[in-house]
């Protein structure tokens, strides 16, 4: 077994305004999944199992705004657990190492007005695991759609330019929607997170 993350997931308001919204929503989410093992159950709920752990806060943005560009009425509830996991899982559903217990345990413990958490089997990697965890979701849950749209295309690695012209808005705009979102903690947030990956599971 080697160090892997577990995504577990919910959609927040999943079945407003109706199902037709809903499938859309959940073929959006899938799009962004595509390169990871995942499934869905019970309409709105999901695992994604995610091979390299540093990738897995990354994934958790893109699901959180390629949700709120939907729709502000849509968000994800995401539980990150952070352990030993087969490298070839069959079944998420039925996966049982360390990753998938974290995550679903956690999962079930988060409180209402809570959409993202990190948890780890180090509690001193947990510490700092909240702090991020905090911090990223105080930024993402104030996102309008719009800011949400323009954070999920620079969470591509895309220049503001390339996304101005993908979105069709003045670059100037873009720059502003960037601003007004945290772009540039988030990218701090991002690095923060690889950099305890990396002292959790030095190379």
């Amino acid at each position: 077994m080697s160090l892997a993350a577990v995504i577990t997931a919910d959609i927040v308001n999943s079945t407003v305004p109706g199902t037709a919204m809903g499938k859309k929503l959940v073929a959006r989410l899938s799009t962004v999944l595509k390169n990871y093992k995942f499934e869905f159950y019970r309409g709105d709920s999901f695992q994604a199992y995610v091979k390299d752990p540093s990738a897995a806060l990354k994934l958790a943005i893109r699901l959180r705004t390629a949700a709120k560009s939907f729709s502000g009425i849509y968000d994800v509830r995401i539980s990150i657990g952070i352990g030993k996991a087969a490298r070839n899982v069959q079944a998420l559903r039925t996966a049982s190492s360390e990753a998938f217990i974290l995550s679903g345990r956690m999962f079930e413990q988060l409180k209402d007005d809570q959409r993202l958490w990190i948890q780890s089997a180090n509690e001193n990697a947990n510490i700092a695991f909240r702090v991020i965890a905090y911090f990223t979701d105080y930024i993402l849950k104030r996102l309008t759609s719009r800011q949400a749209e323009v954070v999920l295309e620079l969470l591509k690695e895309q220049t503001q330019t390339a996304v101005s012209q993908k979105l069709k808005i003045k670059q100037s705009t873009i720059n502003k929607h960037a601003q007004s979102a945290g772009w540039a903690e988030i990218e701090k947030i991002l690095h923060e997170y690889n950099q305890m990956i990396i002292q959790f599971n030095p190379a």
